[in-house]
């Protein structure tokens, strides 16, 4: 036997809806780091909701699922990812908490644990518009647990890495979030189709991609687009609160603005993204976000919401706006350049990289 080979380390992922992939960023994570993984090196095993999963496999491209029944999104990821950290206690190296949610736990789960315990803290999302006053205070006292009982700290962006530096005096390691996955073989044929499908035509609309919501700067969008003579396609979430169902209403018939509902298959995102003009990123809040990354690749312009997150993202090579008006100016140029923002996904954005920097913690 060779004394110098390392133990494979085995690692428990709580924190997702789990995999395959069927909601949002932290699941799209997961799926990425776990089909990347060294086996050698890595045994992942990744906690998945039973009442939110399609599916009931016991393991997912050789990585172990267990499955714990409750919603894991809304107020239920709290007790979702307290429950996910008992079960993992027991038989795990390290355990990799993905948000904040159910990190008040944390002290506890020290006691119970001799596994190291990494926290991706993800967004502030204690400074999120969406949580009333309670909320906040809850998620801003997770953080200060988690930051202060975590073995580890992982930033997904430089903003959050200095975040948690100035505030806590504390370092996070910085890991960003990988978009290549966005990249797909469509055929000329299908993409067409696609764009058929929504009416649109290749090169003629803008994009974004979003939750509706009012840190996503949704409004700006619509407004800068209303009357403007350029077409915008927005992809989100259109009936899930007072806010975006009163957008709907509001620009559902106007002759510029294409309202979709959410799209999770990647080779219709693909055509969409393949064939815009440009990119609008409108996320005020967060850290490294999935959408904007994804959009990187496409060599298209992206105008971005000027706050320190997109431009840490973007290493400063985006058009940034902070109102309608300036917006406005954006949309209406024909001479915008995206391979700068491209040249940083294709280095900084690549999930096999992300891959080995989260192996390299364990």
């Amino acid at each position: 036997m060779d004394k110098t080979a390392k133990k494979r380390k085995r690692v428990a992922i709580i924190g997702s809806q789990g995999v395959p992939p069927q909601y949002g960023g932290f699941e799209t994570l997961v799926d990425n780091i776990v089909k990347r993984h060294d086996p050698e090196a890595v045994e992942y095993t990744v906690f998945c909701s039973k009442p939110d999963m399609k599916t009931d496999m016991s393991h997912y491209r050789g990585n172990r699922l267990r499955y714990v029944d409750i919603h894991a999104h809304g107020v239920m990821s709290v007790p979702y990812d307290i429950v996910s950290m008992i079960m993992a206690a027991r038989g795990y190296d390290d355990i990799l908490v993905l948000g904040v949610s159910g990190c008040v736990f944390l002290p506890v789960l020290r006691l119970l644990t001799r596994a190291r315990i990494i926290v991706n803290i993800d967004g502030l999302e204690h400074k999120r518009d969406k949580w009333q006053n309670m909320a906040r205070r809850f998620l801003k006292f997770s953080l200060d647990t988690c930051v202060r009982w975590a073995h580890e700290i992982v930033s997904d962006n430089k903003g959050i890495q200095d975040y948690v530096r100035n505030t806590y005096r504390r370092e996070a390691r910085l890991i960003a979030y990988g978009g290549d996955h966005a990249l797909r073989d469509v055929s000329d044929r299908c993409q067409q189709a696609i764009l058929d499908f929504y009416g649109l035509k290749a090169g003629a609309y803008d994009l974004s991609i979003c939750r509706i919501e009012p840190e996503n700067n949704c409004h700006t969008t619509l407004e800068a687009y209303d009357g403007s003579g350029k077409t915008i396609t927005i992809v989100g979430n259109w009936h899930h609160s007072d806010y975006s169902r009163d957008l709907y209403t509001r620009y559902k018939d106007k002759p510029d603005i294409r309202l979709i509902e959410p799209v999770y298959d990647l080779d219709i995102l693909y055509a969409l993204r393949n064939n815009m003009r440009l990119y609008v990123h409108g996320h005020r809040a967060g850290g490294t976000n999935p959408s904007l990354v994804e959009a990187m690749f496409f060599g298209k312009p992206i105008l971005a919401y000027d706050v320190i997150y997109n431009r840490e993202t973007t290493e400063n090579k985006a058009y940034y706006y902070t109102d309608k008006e300036s917006l406005s100016r954006l949309i209406s140029l024909e001479d915008l350049d995206g391979s700068d923002t491209t040249a940083t996904a294709q280095r900084e954005y690549i999930w096999q990289k992300i891959a080995r920097l989260y192996e390299s913690m364990y």
